[in-house]
């Protein structure tokens, strides 16, 4: 059932899913999907229009009041070539549409994302279930396991500093900000040109540590964990405090970097991915 709901390939703006085409469009950093063509598959109306305007109306009175908010009207190109506006939405609005589409095609859907319900309720109440499923979803990636458990060790060194972060009034894009300065001490390339070395691409859900290298993962985790000792040394507050904190731990692991590549003579941040994993 899984498989059959993740059949889905990306290209140039369209999504085939079930060997049917899926119109979608980046905006404002995440998919938005044309929805009549989701109904469309889904519902297999014979008039897909008329059941997404029948619809709109069985979900308002569901209690979902805020389905027009969430709705965005983009262009779209259609069957004539041309673009015309069309009502599209985001990945998270589009399931809880599906949730009211009455037809076997969208029970599938449904009973996954009550799965999916059911492992996030039982994740709140035991947090070590969601870093067990989440090794497990790497390890069916194929990924090493000692990469996995590197990976697993900077997730929760991230988390540490994050945290730390909150207690000391970052918000926001803050967070973006300092997490790019740390990488720029670290490899003295910023998150863009790191993921442009890589061959990633933020539509495509590409996270960049998930295609770092061991010693790339170790640096980064040395620069994080420096950067909360520092910033917990100084009682550091604000994002220009914060700031300078995150500097010296990225420099300090920087640092180390430099030397290993001596010692080696290669560099340690390469153009590898796992990308052949997926």
């Amino acid at each position: 059932m899984i498989k059959k709901i993740k059949k889905a390939v990306k290209s140039a703006g369209i999504t085939v899913f079930e060997e049917k085409e899926v119109r979608k469009v980046w905006k404002n950093n995440k998919w938005y999907f044309a929805v009549v063509d989701i109904v469309s598959i889904l519902s297999e109306s014979s008039n897909p229009r008329r059941y997404w305007s029948d619809l709109k109306i069985k979900i308002k009175e569901e209690g979902y009041i805020e389905l027009y908010e969430n709705i965005v009207q983009l262009k779209l190109k259609s069957l004539d070539g041309k673009k015309y506006l069309t009502d599209t939405a985001d990945l998270e609005n589009t399931f809880r549409i599906i949730q009211s589409i009455s037809s076997p095609k969208a029970e599938p859907f449904k009973r996954w994302l009550a799965k999916v319900g059911r492992e996030r309720i039982e994740e709140i109440a035991d947090p070590e279930l969601a870093v067990n499923r989440a090794k497990e979803i790497y390890d069916k990636k194929g990924y090493p396991k000692d990469w996995i458990d590197k990976r697993m060790r900077g997730i929760a060194v991230r988390n540490t500093l994050t945290d730390e972060w909150k207690e000391r009034n970052i918000k926001g894009m803050e967070y973006g900000i300092l997490t790019n300065e740390i990488y720029k001490g670290v490899f003295e390339k910023d998150y863009k040109s790191l993921m442009k070395l890589k061959k990633l691409d933020k539509k495509n859900r590409d996270n960049l540590r998930d295609h770092m290298g061991d010693v790339e993962l170790i640096l980064t985790m040395l620069a994080e964990a420096t950067s909360t000792d520092i910033s917990k040394a100084k009682n550091s507050k604000g994002l220009k405090k914060i700031k300078i904190d995150v500097q010296k731990g990225g420099k300090i692991a920087g640092e180390a970097r430099k030397k290993i590549e001596k010692e080696t003579g290669k560099r340690v941040i390469s153009k590898n991915n796992f990308k052949k994993l997926k």
